[in-house]
């Protein structure tokens, strides 16, 4: 089932949107003032002029009703380090950043991999998460619920957490070399061709944590094969721009 309803150029979240208290958007392709193929682009990093991307930011986040100057930005790096947030800024070398500070929000980039979100609304506390397949084997996604845990007591079954669009194993192949690292039964093989199901590898980490399946929201979009909505390095490589999601309490 797909979880988005789409208010371009941001895609919002209907479990955060029912429980409240917290604000929550993931960008598409769609809109933006950079020159195609990048559109609503958001990264400083793909070529695209700084004044471009200064202007989409800036309709990403009106849209959102968020003001920029209170966005913790990850740079991201396929790591496994969790930092926790008491002010903007960028975040070097982090993959995943958590907070309990009410309108302080968390960033996240992504075009192929997954952005994983999560609201903790007894303890009052969210976390922004970016997962690749390095990521998921290096557990990214548990090392960041673990510090909720230790930083802001947060319990398992309190979490809700939503996986966005990402590669599904429809399209995102790989060699021997990665599919190996994880268990077989997230490896598709079709005509000689291995595909990774990293959104389920992602799924049974939140799982074996101990978040509840009803808790957790997951989307069926793949970026590969959605070229209209989303960016996808996998499938442009050069000319891909960056979707961004953020999370924070009202």
């Amino acid at each position: 089932m797909t979880s988005f309803a789409v208010a371009s150029p941001a895609l919002a979240c209907r479990r955060f949107d029912q429980l409240g208290g917290v604000r929550f958007g993931l960008s598409s392709r769609q809109g933006g003032r950079s020159p195609f193929p990048l559109g609503m682009n958001l990264s400083f990093n793909v070529g695209d002029s700084h004044e471009n991307v200064v202007e989409n930011r800036a309709q990403f986040f009106r849209s959102l009703g968020i003001d920029e100057s209170r966005v913790a930005f990850p740079l991201q790096c396929h790591s496994a380090r969790v930092v926790r947030v008491r002010s903007a800024g960028s975040y070097d070398s982090s993959d995943a950043l958590i907070t309990n500070d009410p309108q302080l929000f968390l960033a996240v980039t992504v075009a192929d991999c997954v952005p994983i979100f999560v609201y903790d609304p007894v303890v009052r506390a969210v976390a922004s998460i970016h997962a690749g397949w390095r990521g998921a084997e290096l557990k990214i996604v548990p090392a960041a619920l673990e510090a909720m845990k230790v930083e802001f007591n947060s319990r398992a079954s309190d979490l809700i957490a939503f996986v966005g669009p990402s590669a599904r194993v429809c399209c995102y192949e790989v060699g021997a070399e990665i599919s190996e690292k994880f268990d077989a039964r997230f490896t598709v093989q079709q005509k000689g061709k291995l595909f990774l199901d990293l959104k389920g590898i992602i799924h049974d980490q939140l799982r074996a944590h101990g978040i509840l399946e009803e808790n957790i929201e997951m989307s069926d979009l793949c970026t590969i094969c959605n070229p209209d909505l989303f960016h996808s390095y996998r499938r442009d490589k050069e000319r891909s721009g960056r979707m961004m999601g953020v999370i924070g309490l009202e």
